[in-house]
């Protein structure tokens, strides 16, 4: 004999698995701010010590209260993000420390693990969380990309990919683009520089190239100069503060560059169309644009384990699509920008078409923009 579950025990199930998964996701929120706190405070840091410290230790080295640092420790422990090197009942004589695995995702800045970055964009969402954000939800209106101050933490976030990727991997599935970019004389443009590190780290595989970037967050531009100085490219790499969606600095020629560049911030912006019109008039005839953004489906999927698709997602409601809605009016677009709205910008733009280059990535999807 079949027995079938009641509707009642069948509504009971979903319920406990719907409370399961909200449970998970709080308790996942709450550890991922103890994270951040970590990282702001440079705790780990101190932590990757090959002996590991005690909590009076890391309060000392740190600058830090004592209490404070061991319930932290104790709290990074029992969660596994950290571990005990020497176990002891006494709170103040046990050590933690930071495994090799751990110090690769948290303190490598370029390694293509480093995911500490994400726990940097909590202080950012907090900056405009809850008033304002839920604001512009009930006005539709918009908060300015300045006021989250998360320029950092997304140069951060992208950096390794540039060092790693961007010369050896990526650039060099476009045809006869490398060759290109080894000719002296080599000029290349890219909007919405941000931090500079893209720029940067094309101006270290390519001597010969000389790079403008523009973008018109401040606080980016002052970053990106920085950063080219250390790097040792400031003399090949400019940035300079400007509307890619409006009028140009006198000093950028149109028609001048090889490469002209738009690296995950197409989807950002108010006027899409006009930044990707301006991108065409950079490049030379025969340049090559290069659209990076989001590697999104295709087609909304409900219900979708696409980790990818659901951290856009997140991004787009906490951060790009109020930015995109700081200025009016607006393309609205949001971080889930599907290739087939790309596509329209492009042809709005004056783009004869749009090829799909093959270059693989789990967070990026590439555009080949064709005059």
């Amino acid at each position: 004999m079949t027995v079938t579950a009641s509707p009642e025990a069948d509504l009971d199930a979903q319920i406990g698995a719907y409370a399961t998964r909200l449970f998970e996701t709080g308790l996942a929120t709450l550890e991922a701010f103890t994270i951040s706190l970590g990282r702001e405070l440079h705790l780990y840091d101190h932590l990757a010590a090959e002996d590991g410290l005690t909590a009076g230790e890391l309060a000392q080295q740190a600058g830090i209260d004592a209490r404070y640092a061991r319930e932290w420790l104790e709290q990074q422990a029992s969660a596994g993000y950290i571990d005990v090197t020497a176990p002891s009942e006494q709170a103040n004589t046990r050590r933690y420390g930071l495994s090799p695995a751990a110090q690769e995702c948290l303190l490598r800045p370029e390694s293509l693990a480093s995911i500490g970055p994400l726990f940097d964009l909590l202080p950012a969402i907090n900056r405009v969380f809850p008033a304002r954000l839920a604001h512009a939800f009930r006005t539709g209106g918009g908060i300015a990309y300045a006021d989250y101050a998360l320029h950092d933490a997304q140069g951060d976030f992208n950096r390794p990919a540039y060092a790693n990727l961007l010369a050896g991997d990526w650039l060099v599935k476009i045809p006869g683009l490398v060759q290109r970019l080894g000719i002296p004389g080599a000029r290349v443009a890219e909007i919405g520089c941000g931090e500079g590190w893209a720029a940067i780290s094309l101006a270290q595989a390519f001597p010969e190239v000389r790079i403008d970037g523009l973008d018109n967050d401040e606080a980016s531009i002052a970053a990106a100069r920085k950063n080219a100085m250390q790097a040792g490219v400031g003399d090949r790499v400019k940035f300079e503060v400007a509307d890619v969606a409006g009028e140009l600095p006198g000093q950028i020629v149109t028609g001048s560059y090889d490469l002209v560049l738009a690296f995950e911030m197409i989807h950002d912006l108010a006027r899409p169309v006009e930044a990707l019109a301006t991108m065409r008039r950079l490049g030379k005839p025969d340049a090559v644009h290069l659209v990076m953004d989001e590697s999104v489906a295709e087609v909304f999927q409900a219900a979708t384990e696409n980790p990818v698709e659901r951290l856009m997602y997140a991004a787009s409601v906490l951060h790009c699509l109020p930015v995109g809605r700081s200025e009016s009016p607006s393309a609205a677009t949001g971080t889930v920008m599907r290739p087939a709205t790309l596509s329209s910008y492009a042809t709005e733009a004056g783009f004869s078409r749009v090829d799909t280059p093959a270059i693989e990535h789990d967070m990026f999807r590439f555009y080949h923009l064709i005059p």
